[in-house]
């Protein structure tokens, strides 16, 4: 007997049929046949287990009493095999007491023929627990589809919001050139290198690097709430005005704060804690070590930096090596040390930024 018989040719179901005695096995086909199936039987648990591991069956019938592995056992074990645990298994046996029956439904059978049985008995459960089995096969596929495109116009909807943010922040940055000293280019070299440092930080994802080289630009939007004449005083600032100035910290925070989008929330803890220092001596809280935001703590080195080696109307432009001379005295002390150490081991795509 082979293994497994096509009765009529173009048949897609396909049906196990598990007994240790082949009699038994053609019966069941001969009634079976006339609903066009695919079959393929096994005479003992064992090698009805290998057939199910191989290839994918939408029914199986199934005896209990049977040499290797009993029926109860297969159904069990068949239903921790991904690919089969939703199959359905119909117990076809002689077995008819209470309690065998009671064990063939807690073992995971659908349903439970006892022997001696009639052909329509037979033809209608498994056409039944078929056409069961495809609907539920239908549904989920149908479910997986409606989640699959719930998940992508959820995408479509955060892609737009954003693109929305980064909209806004570039508004926001042109709002920067136009009341600020810093120029633009600052600002993205800030992005650029802020993007830079954070990519070589192990504890970020691409979404937190991302998030910083779309909000660092905004490090500084409290600005535009200082006096001008504070804002572009040409020579160094009084005691008070410098008090003015460190106010911008807050006053970017108190802008960005009520947003609760990842890329303004991202840009409020910038603003608000770029100018806190390593050892506790920065503004406006004071903040020490790694109670400062990691975003904070690369941005503040990204603009420092930059702010060194590029000429302002205050200052001159520092050499390279007299800006890194300053960054290496100043980690631990105003900078995060880690963070240095990733600006000096790779110093050369840092300074590629400034070139660009």
């Amino acid at each position: 007997m082979n293994r497994e018989i096509i009765v009529k040719s173009g048949s897609d179901i396909r049906i196990l049929i598990v007994d240790d005695v082949s009699e038994n096995i053609q019966v069941a086909m001969n009634i079976l046949k006339e609903d066009s199936y695919t079959f393929s039987f096994a005479t003992d648990g064992q090698e009805a287990l290998n057939l199910i591991v191989s290839g994918g069956f939408d029914l199986i019938l199934l005896d209990i009493m049977m040499p290797k592995l009993n029926g109860f056992d297969v159904c069990r074990r068949l239903k921790k095999i991904e690919h089969a645990k939703h199959t359905p298994v119909i117990f076809l046996t002689a077995k008819a007491d209470a309690d065998s029956i009671a064990e063939g439904f807690e073992a995971g059978g659908v349903d439970y023929i006892t022997k001696p049985f009639h052909a329509n008995e037979l033809l209608s459960r498994v056409k039944t627990h078929i056409e069961l089995s495809q609907s539920r096969t239908f549904l989920q596929k149908y479910a997986d589809e409606v989640e699959t495109k719930a998940k992508l116009q959820a995408q479509r909807l955060a892609d737009e919001i954003e693109k929305n943010q980064c909209e806004m922040i570039y508004i926001l940055m042109e709002v920067m050139e136009s009341t600020s000293d810093e120029t633009g280019q600052h600002i993205k070299r800030v992005a650029e290198m802020s993007r830079l440092l954070a990519s070589y930080v192990p504890s970020l994802s691409e979404s937190d690097i991302n998030s910083v080289f779309l909000a660092s630009p905004m490090h500084d939007i409290g600005k535009i709430a200082i006096p001008k004449e504070i804002l572009h005083k040409p020579g160094k600032l009084t005691e008070e005005e410098m008090t003015v100035m460190k106010t911008h910290a807050e006053k970017g925070y108190e802008l960005l704060k009520n947003s609760k989008r990842r890329l303004s929330t991202a840009a409020s803890i910038i603003a608000k804690e770029h100018h806190e220092k390593w050892d506790g001596t920065g503004y406006p809280l004071g903040l020490k070590g790694e109670e400062i935001h990691i975003y904070g703590r690369i941005v503040a080195l990204a603009d420092v930096f930059d702010a060194l080696t590029h000429k302002r109307q205050y200052k001159n432009a520092w050499t390279i090596d007299d800006a890194i001379t300053y960054i290496k005295d100043n980690s631990g002390k105003h900078f995060d040390p880690a963070l240095v150490d990733i600006l000096i081991d790779h110093l050369p795509e840092f300074l590629d930024i400034m070139k660009q």
